[in-house]
């Protein structure tokens, strides 16, 4: 460097000048003075005791004052689902759906009123509740702001198109929950539920029965004629989903479910039990008004719709009865056919009963 040259930076640009600057005048005073204190958990609008005491407000809205305050939550309910066994694995107990909305591995989201009312009567548990903003109230709703009050489940209320994005988009009435992974039964629980009711038992085996919404009508048929139970085989059967959960209007929370690794091995052991095989296929030699066995312990076999009974279920049966049909009309879906054979199961026990 040159002793002529000057060190960059160091260079006062004309008319500056150095000297002490002014003050704020008061201007940042706001921002060094503390919020105050944290409101309290009810105040914030986003905090889930916010959420579930407007929830509280809402139900004494509806039903005149009289409900007592909002219960805190204690811990997570207990004991085993209706409808559950052994826990699996998580994989198994939710399937996905389109863009894996509405399910995930961790848990389901069941949606409709009456599918979440009968999910709350028979105890599931529940991780959270979604109503919809303004929502028309009704009795049912009523029960679940009572049973969200009353068990101090965590509430959500969100606008109608995050509930339709959670539900994928199916009809929820403005309500759904978030539950675990359905977990099955085992096939030995289904005779012991039997043998509790003091009737023999009535079991009903899907071979091949793969949309959810077919499992569903056969579970909510199930609960209406007395089943003990449903089984299903693990792999190329549908499962019990949000889809089953829907469809069956909240059966699936009465009627318990087992999953077997092999329906045929399990079919043999019905039989080894006690019970009688009939399946049900539109190539049977019986007719549904003769169906045998009706009054003794029996497992009704419903085939796909498609393909109907494979060989070796069909190989293992005492017999096949069938539904007669109109000619214009191939064959009838699992769920409408159940409904049809659980229907002249109850119909020849009523009688046997009135006649005994």
């Amino acid at each position: 460097m040159t002793g002529n040259s000057q060190r960059r930076g160091a260079t006062r640009k004309p008319g500056s000048k150095k000297g002490p600057t002014g003050g704020t005048g008061g201007k940042g005073r706001q921002a060094l003075e503390g919020r105050g204190p944290t409101p309290k958990a009810e105040e914030r609008p986003y905090h889930v005791a916010a959420k579930r005491k407007l929830a509280h407000e809402k139900l004494a809205a509806t039903s005149g004052g009289r409900v007592s305050g909002p219960t805190r939550r204690t811990g997570a309910p207990t004991g085993r689902v209706p409808g559950a066994g052994a826990p699996r694995s998580a994989s198994r107990g939710a399937a996905g759906t389109r863009g894996g909305k509405g399910v995930s591995a961790t848990h389901e989201i069941v949606s409709g009123r009456n599918s979440v009312v009968e999910a709350l009567r028979a105890g599931i548990p529940v991780t959270t509740v979604y109503i919809a903003t303004r929502i028309e109230a009704d009795d049912r709703t009523r029960e679940i702001l009572q049973a969200v009050v009353g068990r101090g489940y965590p509430l959500l209320e969100v606008s109608k198109p995050e509930l339709d994005r959670l539900t994928d988009g199916s009809v929820h009435q403005g309500v759904a929950i978030q539950v675990p992974p359905y977990e099955y039964r085992d096939t030995d629980d289904l005779l012991d539920a039997a043998a509790a009711s003091g009737r023999p038992p009535l079991i009903v085996a899907l071979d091949g029965v793969t949309d959810p919404r077919n499992l569903g009508a056969v579970l909510r048929s199930s609960g209406a004629f007395g089943v003990h139970g449903v089984v299903v085989p693990e792999r190329r059967s549908a499962g019990v989903t949000a889809a089953a959960w829907k469809v069956s209007a909240g059966a699936a929370a009465r009627v318990p479910v087992a999953r077997v690794t092999n329906l045929v091995r399990a079919l043999q052991a019905y039989r080894e039990a006690g019970c009688y095989i009939v399946g049900l296929d539109g190539g049977g030699d019986t007719p549904i008004g003769d169906l045998p066995y009706a009054g003794d312990p029996l497992v009704l076999v419903v085939g796909s719709e498609g393909k109907g009974l494979s060989r070796l279920v069909r190989e293992n049966c005492d017999a096949i009865a069938s539904i007669p049909i109109s000619a214009a009309m191939e064959s009838l879906n699992a769920g409408v056919a159940a409904g049809i054979a659980l229907y002249e199961v109850a119909r020849q026990r009523s009688v046997s009963a009135a006649q005994a």
